[in-house]
């Protein structure tokens, strides 16, 4: 079982994020512009949540308000469950799958690392397995 960090490094170090004060409208072009599902939501390098299509459907949508009067603090998921750097990637998978989410933060102290989503670690297992069967098919044949 590798480290979560592992999985970081491998992958586009980009972390998106928005601020608590802009407007619900404002952070759902932020998401479409870059092509994900959630972005961590931070107040200056302090991490106070995470806002996702999610809560935009469930707590705006559904509920009829209007995106470009309320912020992204009315409406994010303010209790972000996290992983540390040496958490490993199946811990990561059954964490997320445990509490039904699709974005995990990897924190160090208050530091914010990166922002894994359940297709990067579905990416991660895919490779993996891929490679053990290569190696299968090698061991067969030679």
């Amino acid at each position: 079982m590798k480290p979560i960090t592992e999985l970081l490094k491998k992958r586009n170090s980009s972390m998106y994020q928005v601020a608590p004060d802009v407007v619900v409208f404002d952070g759902l072009k932020l998401l479409a512009e870059y092509g994900v599902g959630a972005m961590l939501v931070m107040d200056s390098s302090r991490m106070v949540g995470i806002f996702s299509e999610r809560d935009y459907t469930r707590k705006v949508a559904l509920q009829g308000l209007n995106s470009r009067e309320i912020t992204v603090a009315d409406i994010m998921t303010p209790d972000v469950i996290s992983v540390g750097p040496a958490t490993g990637t199946r811990a990561c998978m059954s964490l997320m799958s445990q509490n039904k989410i699709r974005h995990l933060p990897v924190v160090d102290g208050s530091k914010v690392l990166g922002l894994i989503s359940i297709r990067d670690l579905m990416d991660d297992i895919i490779a993996e397995h891929e490679v053990t069967i290569s190696q299968l098919q090698s061991y067969i044949s030679g």
